[in-house]
């Protein structure tokens, strides 16, 4: 969610703004939360994220829509999930070797990672109209590139 901050007006073009409004209907969101979130999007990432970051999240504008589909699915394998769980208990019970710190602070940064990716994904696919008021996908569902919301008109 975008953070709150000052608001300035902006002068939109009347079928631009009525194209926004109906995609903040269909996802239930406001106008303005929409347009922070699409103009967030287009822009170029965060000059503060490493570059091969940047580099991988600005390819996916290039994608095609399956591949987009799959990206935003995409996160880290269940065994790496399961290592992260197990590594994240073990930290709230003793102090982690520095093996078991540096094994962490890589799971995290690739989830991280993975979170930034389909996060992405997901902004590009609306960008190409498509509804994901549905984010199974995000939320680690099966979308399998084919169960996924047609493109809005």
């Amino acid at each position: 969610m975008i953070q709150q901050n000052p608001m300035v007006n902006v002068g939109l073009p009347v079928p631009l703004f009525d194209r926004l409004k109906k995609a903040a209907e269909l996802t239930h969101r406001s106008v303005e939360d929409v347009l922070a979130s699409t103009v967030n999007a287009a822009l170029p990432p965060d000059p503060a994220l490493p570059a091969e970051v940047v580099d991988d999240l600005a390819a996916l504008v290039l994608f095609n829509d399956d591949a987009l589909w799959a990206a935003a699915e995409s996160a880290l394998s269940p065994a790496q999930q399961r290592r992260l769980e197990q590594l994240a208990t073990t930290a709230d019970s003793r102090s982690l070797t520095a093996a078991e710190s540096s094994e962490l602070s890589h799971l995290l940064e690739q989830y991280d990672r993975s979170v930034l990716r389909r996060a992405k994904a997901l902004a590009v696919l609306a960008q190409r109209g498509y509804q994901i008021s549905d984010l199974a996908a995000f939320n680690g569902g099966d979308n399998g590139g084919s169960s996924h919301s047609g493109a809005v008109a």
